[in-house]
């Protein structure tokens, strides 16, 4: 059966306000078992940040419980959650905060 034109428009309406330009965030989350150091370790191993950039966001982890780690595309993301989830690391990805 055909849409309405009014079905339409507000389809139309709604499918304009997703921006699918906008980027994809990797999140790793505090959890109770790593160390300090591994999760610092994991960070320059992995993403090699430089030891300055790995240890300030292992203390946004560990003070603020989660720190935004790496931005892209959705499938990048996808791949470094499941890179963090081979360390041992709690993470998950979101679309980026507008």
């Amino acid at each position: 059966m055909p849409l309405a034109a009014e079905d339409l428009e507000s389809r139309t309406d709604v499918d304009t306000r997703i921006d699918p330009t906008r980027p994809w965030v990797t999140i790793v989350w505090n959890d109770p078992v790593n160390l300090m150091s591994y999760v610092t370790y994991v960070f320059r191993s992995y993403f090699g940040y430089p030891k300055p950039e790995a240890e300030r966001l292992m203390l946004a982890v560990h003070h603020e419980g989660r720190a935004v780690v790496a931005t892209g595309n959705r499938e990048e993301m996808e791949r470094h959650v499941e890179a963090m989830h081979d360390y041992g690391l709690w993470a998950t990805l979101q679309r980026e905060d507008a």
